[in-house]
Order: C-alpha cells, then sequence, then structure tokens
C-alpha cells in the first residue's frame, strides 16, 4: 500500500468519525465499525503505517571519519 492510498484511507477515517458514522467507504469498498473504539484503533494503525513511510523516505545517511591521535 502506497503512502497516497494510506493518506486517503487515514482522510475517510477521520471524517467518518467526526461525522459520528461508524461506516467507511473507499476505493468502492465499505467498512462498518462495531464502536468508536475500533474506529480510534483503524485510525491508530494507518497513522503507525505514515509514520513508518514517512521516516523511511526521508532517512539520509552521512558517513564520516575520526581520525585516533
Amino acid at each position: 500500500m502506497t503512502l497516497d492510498d494510506l493518506k486517503a484511507r487515514h482522510t475517510a477515517l477521520l471524517a467518518a468519525r467526526y461525522s459520528g458514522t461508524r461506516s467507511v467507504s473507499y476505493d468502492g469498498k465499505s467498512i462498518n465499525y462495531g464502536s468508536d473504539t475500533e474506529l480510534a484503533a483503524a485510525i491508530a494503525d494507518v497513522e503507525r503505517r505514515i509514520a513508518v513511510l514517512e521516516r523511511t523516505s526521508r532517512r539520509v545517511l552521512r558517513p564520516f571519519a575520526v581520525k585516533d591521535l
């Protein structure tokens, strides 16, 4: 799943939670959550996945050397 897909799913989940519904539709699929706790857990999972993808894409390694004297 790409970063854009995850962001779209995150937006759909947040919109559903703020509107008070427990049904989310995106990419032609519909999911019904039993409670707000399940919806919050789904949001947290998507946020973790977004953070992982954004963190790995921004990582820059800069090698350096130290000379012992």
